[in-house]
């Protein structure tokens, strides 16, 4: 902070970084604690009474629209954390004069110096930051100079009408315009009408992938503002924003993040931020180090998140103005996600190129009936080669548990064992082993991701599908319910808690309301129970966590038949999440259009 005194006025120059959490929060405090008589920022006069007006929409978000004489459109946004509009914002309130004293050119480009990172000011103090800011020599253009110039000379003008005034600046213009301040600038020659300019509501899509800082952070400083809370620390936000991710793809697919996918993913963001000269990483960086860490679908879900603006009206009062990067003349960073819908283009922040078709956010789930469901043909094959898949592996671990080794003797028998042969070397013996031929197929299949047995009830959908030709099983399981996650018209997402296939189809009567298995204990042990009675063949596959239990033991040692347990960790984790997570259409006529909303897997087969 820079003090100056002129007739009998003391100017407060706030030196401050645009559109910044840090330099915003250090604003709201400095004014609090200086109580100054009148606010000056460096905004052009004459978009004085526009400004105002935004500010007093806040924390509905606007946006300021004018042309240039060439025809250039000029966009300016009014957000929470942007430090300039805090000092309006703050001097509106507090029913004190503010004023815009900042020169309107036309063609001023847009600069990008270097600082250092804004998250010092949290950690180090404003004072310090600024002090040590302001020992750097920052380079002049022409332009520059008018503009300080000419609010020198305003901010002249106020000398003697207050006695305190603070002034809030950039920093690379802040020791410029101190030093004016303290000669006599001549009188700017500017325009002094107010310009042809329009103010507009900032719709969610654009705010999304237009504003300076994720649209998480500014709901929260807007909340935190409110409450008396500030200031707020960056890196407890990003905490805050990875669990609240975390939640929505618990929501979704019903998986945790694991304590070593955290520490891989709070190293990755760290080491790119440090890798940027950072001291913190940004959304972007946070997306990538999502995707490192647990796939695309947790990183969909934290730009989802992140770039949410939680005070968006249902029906705003001003006519929306759509933004896109490119109309504020900012560059942009691109990465793509195979599993969503939705391929990204990113900078700093992320924003989406094909717009959601969503007219406005949950009208999917809001149309949702569910009166009638069917399933999606692509997913239906990758379960069925899952099943098949699962049931030669049953069959063949069956067999190497009746492989015998032995000494050769008179025959070689299936051939030698060369691990039994080494392991016993120094007896100067050939070792053979016997592999018998399991004779029989396996009749169901039974896989349980998640028994369930908990008070409260993540799977309570229960249903039984029947096979819609010959090669398809029939089927029942347990879910999550439908039109708890729809992702497009008619589209929904769910996750098996289990499921039983059996073959051949169409001969399945309910599961869920057939009181012969009624003595069952649960939902999983239902399903084993089912899969042991409608198997035509001896040997029933049960994949879980757990062994079988001791009644299905019986019920099928009662019925002649075997069940061949595969731990559910024997399979990769990826390939049961490709399995686990399915879609359900409303009707047949939305197979006509699914594959618009639901990316295949280039992994499944």
């Amino acid at each position: 902070m820079i003090r100056l005194h002129l007739k009998e006025t003391e100017f407060f120059i706030l030196p401050v970084l645009h559109g910044r959490l840090e330099f915003a929060q250090a604003v709201h405090h400095l004014l609090r604690t200086l109580r100054p008589d009148a606010v000056a920022v460096e905004y052009p006069s004459v978009l004085e009474e526009l400004l105002r007006r935004a500010v007093r929409r806040l924390p509905r978000l606007s946006v300021i629209s004018y042309a240039e004489r060439d025809g250039t459109q000029v966009y300016l946004l009014v957000e929470p954390v942007e430090p300039l509009i805090e000092a309006l914002r703050w001097a509106e309130e507090e029913k004190i004069p503010s004023f815009c004293v900042d020169l309107d050119l036309e063609g001023y480009p847009e600069k990008n110096e270097a600082f250092p990172d804004p998250y010092l000011v949290y950690r180090l103090g404003y004072e310090r930051y600024v002090r040590e800011a302001l020992q750097v020599e920052y380079p002049e253009t022409p332009q520059d100079r008018q503009r300080e110039m000419a609010m020198a000379y305003r901010l002249k003008k106020l000398a003697g009408r207050f006695s305190r005034v603070a002034v809030v600046v950039g920093l690379a213009h802040a020791r410029r315009v101190a030093r004016w301040l303290k000669e006599d600038p001549p009188c700017p020659l500017a325009r002094t009408t107010p310009r042809k300019a329009g103010l507009f509501h900032l719709p969610l899509d654009s705010a999304r992938e237009v504003l300076s800082e994720p649209g998480f952070f500014q709901g929260r400083y807007e909340r935190a503002r409110r409450e008396g809370r500030l200031p707020l620390d960056r890196l407890s936000l990003q905490e805050e924003l990875l669990l609240q991710a975390e939640e929505a793809f618990c929501r979704e697919f019903r998986e945790s993040l694991t304590p070593r996918q955290k520490r891989i993913f709070r190293q990755f963001a760290r080491n790119q931020a440090l890798i940027s000269g950072a001291l913190t990483p940004d959304l972007y960086q946070l997306i990538l180090a999502a995707r490192g860490a647990a796939g695309d679908d947790l990183a969909w879900h934290l730009w989802e998140v992140g770039t949410r603006y939680p005070f968006e009206p249902e029906t705003p009062d001003l006519v929306p103005l759509s933004l896109r990067l490119e109309d504020l003349s900012r560059s942009g960073r691109r990465i793509r996600f195979l599993k969503r819908m939705k391929p990204l283009h990113l900078r700093r922040r992320l924003m989406p190129l094909k717009r959601r078709p969503e007219r406005r956010p949950g009208e999917f789930r809001q149309s949702w009936k569910g009166e009638y469901v069917c399933s999606f043909p692509p997913e239906d094959i990758v379960i069925e080669n899952f099943g098949r898949e699962v049931t030669r592996r049953a069959l063949r671990v069956l067999s190497e548990e009746l492989t015998r080794v032995e000494p050769f003797t008179v025959a070689l028998k299936d051939g030698p064992d060369l691990r039994e042969t080494i392991r016993h070397w120094h007896e100067g013996r050939l070792y053979v082993k016997e592999s018998p031929v399991v004779s029989g197929r396996a009749g169901s299949v039974v896989v349980i991701f998640e028994e369930d047995e908990g008070p409260r009830e993540e799977y309570p959908w229960k249903l039984t599908w029947h096979g819609e030709h010959e090669e398809e099983s029939d089927m029942a399981f347990y879910a999550t319910p439908p039109g708890e996650v729809v992702i497009g018209p008619g589209i929904s997402r769910c996750v098996y808690g289990g499921f039983m296939l059996t073959y051949p189809p169409m001969r399945v009567y309910d599961v869920w309301s057939d009181p012969y298995f009624d003595f069952a204990r649960g939902k999983a042990e239902r399903l084993l129970l089912a899969g042991i009675d409608y198997s035509l063949e001896r040997y029933v596959v049960y994949v879980a966590r757990r062994p079988p239990s001791a009644l299905a033991k019986t019920f099928a040692a009662r019925q002649g038949k075997k069940l061949i347990y595969l731990p559910l960790g024997s399979f990769s984790p990826q390939v049961l999440r490709r399995i686990r997570v399915f879609h359900v259409l409303e009707g047949h006529h939305v197979r006509a259009y699914a594959h618009e909303f639901i990316q295949p897997d280039p992994h499944r087969r």
